[in-house]
């Protein structure tokens, strides 16, 4: 088992900044790739960021590209979302989630956390 535990987000002026931290517990933390997700109100969970488990990061969802910046310490069992020149349409509830490197599928998820940003 793996467990994730999101933190910092909250409300936001339209241009502003969040850096968002899911901190993960329970087995090899650098065995797993690990992915940011979001999921607004009334739209279906999208992907946002992946860093793979040796660092490499994935393609960002375009809708993001340029402005997010996903990063991972393994030392910290920790995984990041930088996030920057922020758009009301960024407001969502953010999910980190893991996945075993040698697998497809997220396997865990976290509680997520708000972010809303205002126009």
């Amino acid at each position: 088992q793996v467990q994730l535990v999101e933190s910092g987000g909250g409300l936001v002026q339209a241009g502003g900044s969040l850096r968002l931290s899911c901190a993960a517990s329970g087995r090899t933390f650098s065995d797993y790739d690990m992915g940011w997700f979001r999921q607004a109100p009334g739209k279906e969970r999208e992907f946002v960021a992946r860093v793979n488990w040796k660092g490499g990061v994935a393609p960002y969802a375009d809708s993001v590209k340029g402005r997010f910046t996903i990063s991972r310490d393994n030392a910290k069992n920790t995984v990041l979302l930088q996030m920057n020149s922020l758009k009301p349409e960024d407001t969502a509830v953010y999910y980190c989630a893991a996945r075993d490197f040698r697998t497809t599928s997220y396997e865990y998820w976290g509680q997520g956390t708000q972010v809303t940003v205002s126009s």
